[in-house]
């Protein structure tokens, strides 16, 4: 069943987002935004894990209450800028086991390119998110997910921070099943694949690279 993609409005978000986009942000507030937008995607993304319920014994008295079902869950960041988002993740998820997948672009052809695939043996058993700041071409998202599904597994979502209208497509298209979560969709690529207005690229941003 194909799902809509969703685009987080909240307040927060957009204030944050903002500050990101900002070209005198350094990369340690820079990498400290990029974690706490993580979180607040996370927050979301996982609105319908299921619970159960129990009973807890309070200073005051036992109260029935719920806890999450012990559903596994996945991070699989998109190396190298979805690794800026997994500490925000763990923050909320500390029980998620972490995978890698390395993709680069083909500076001519724009399609990415898998260098290194590493994913926890029980991927297929997994609830799996899959990371990367900024979803542009789509080309990088759209095999990740593939190698992904590939290893058996099902249940998908994937988190970015900024989207191109092209990349949303493209990914949405490849991959129907797949719930997707951005904080900002921007206007266009351009000619070399950086989305405009975006934020530059988030990994140099990041890491400290320019």
């Amino acid at each position: 069943m194909s799902k809509q993609p969703m685009i987080l409005d909240h307040p927060l978000v957009q204030h944050k987002v903002s500050l990101l986009r900002n070209k005198n942000t350094g990369t340690k507030e820079f990498k400290e935004l990029v974690s706490e937008l993580a979180m607040l995607l996370c927050y979301e993304a996982t609105r319908d894990l299921p619970t159960e319920e129990v009973e807890i014994e309070t200073p005051v008295a036992v109260a029935r209450t719920k806890v999450l079902a012990g559903r596994k869950l996945a991070l699989v960041p998109i190396l190298r800028a979805g690794l800026g988002m997994v500490d925000g993740m763990l923050t909320l998820l500390p029980a998620a086991k972490v995978g890698h997948i390395g993709l680069y672009r083909n500076e001519e052809t724009l399609e990415p390119v898998e260098y290194y695939c590493k994913l926890p043996a029980d991927i297929a058993e997994r609830d799996v998110i899959v990371l990367d700041p900024m979803l542009a071409t789509g080309g990088s998202a759209r095999d990740a997910i593939t190698q992904i599904k590939k290893r058996g597994a099902r249940s998908i979502k994937f988190i970015g921070i900024i989207a191109a209208p092209e990349g949303l497509a493209k990914l949405h298209e490849s991959h129907p099943d797949v719930d997707i979560y951005v904080a900002a969709l921007d206007d266009h690529l351009n000619e070399n694949g950086y989305i405009v207005p975006g934020l530059g690229d988030a990994g140099d941003r990041i890491f400290g690279t320019k």
